[in-house]
């Protein structure tokens, strides 16, 4: 959409930013960022956030077209593969770099679009962007995924998940060799204090339970089973990290680049492995197990070949 605005007498010297907001009916910040963008022309020229409004200048303002950032798109998601298929739920294989469901700031592939875009119809339950979701993986973490496709299976899955009767099995690998070979890490965790896009050991955080046990010791690394009791965002990686063994290829929990680069890692080394939990009909017990992606079967090939 294109709009054609005369700058009138009142607003003679103000802020484009500010008087644009005026103009238009947005936030300044809108504005502020139409501008940015170069929507904002006056005779032909993009203007300045910072620029000064003289009263008669015409302005040329295009107002593109924004997606929804919480509307589920349906696509193929490439990788996205499908591990068991029952009447109440679908067990997914995530590959990196998908997200578990529409959010602001995430424009790329989800796991409800790709279900979607595949044929499948998940439950209704809870908000429309997260149908069907009753747990997550971060998008930097492949692997097992349960998504229900009934509104019982909804509600049966998320109150286990929520009484801690699902085994949630992870495989890591973490730098040097954690001591002891079998343990449990119990520690709060909260948002960084100095950095909101990470998490960290902290006094007042939420409780956080860790139980792990050593697979195979390389010497540079180690892979690790991990078997969660609580499941707090980044959890594993901030716990390993504190022990001062971070997953392998996790620059921003502080692994090292050049091992990350030996191993061919542009992530850290974190795998979904195991879920168990009981069938939402029948009761029986359901579990699904996820193989290592190829990044990730490549970093250990590098590891048992001594090359690292």
């Amino acid at each position: 959409m294109s709009e054609r605005v005369v700058v009138p007498e009142e607003l003679d010297g103000s802020r484009v930013d500010a008087g644009l907001a005026k103009l238009m009916g947005v936030s300044r910040s809108q504005a502020a960022v139409l501008i940015a963008e170069g929507n904002v022309l006056s005779g032909g020229k993009k203007v300045g956030k910072s620029a000064k409004l003289a009263s008669g200048t015409v302005l040329h303002v295009t107002v593109p077209e924004r997606r929804d950032p919480l509307e589920v798109v349906e696509e193929v998601v490439e990788g996205l593969k499908i591990l068991l298929d029952d009447d109440d739920f679908v067990v997914v294989d995530k590959p990196v770099g998908v997200a578990a469901h529409p959010s602001p700031g995430w424009v790329g592939p989800t796991v409800v679009g790709g279900l979607a875009g595949a044929g499948y119809r998940v439950s209704t339950s809870g908000f429309a962007e997260r149908a069907g979701i009753v747990h997550r993986l971060d998008v930097g973490t492949s692997g097992v995924m349960v998504v229900a496709k009934t509104e019982h299976a909804y509600t049966a899955l998320k109150r286990a998940f929520k009484e801690r009767t699902v085994d949630k099995v992870y495989h890591a690998v973490v730098q040097g060799l954690p001591d002891p070979l079998q343990g449990t890490i119990d520690a709060p965790i909260g948002r960084h204090p100095d950095h909101d896009w990470r998490f960290a050991v902290i006094e007042d955080g939420r409780p956080s339970v860790t139980h792990y046990e050593v697979l195979e010791a390389y010497g540079k690394a180690t892979l690790v089973e991990v078997h969660l009791e609580t499941g707090r965002t980044h959890q594993i990686r901030v716990h390993f990290a504190a022990l001062r063994h971070p997953c392998a290829g996790d620059l921003t929990y502080g692994a090292d680049p050049r091992l990350a680069a030996t191993l061919g890692l542009t992530r850290q080394w974190l795998h979904a492995r195991q879920l168990g939990f009981d069938h939402p009909r029948t009761g029986e017990r359901v579990t699904v197990t996820s193989e290592y992606p190829e990044d990730l079967a490549y970093a250990l090939e590098v590891l048992e070949s001594g090359k690292a």
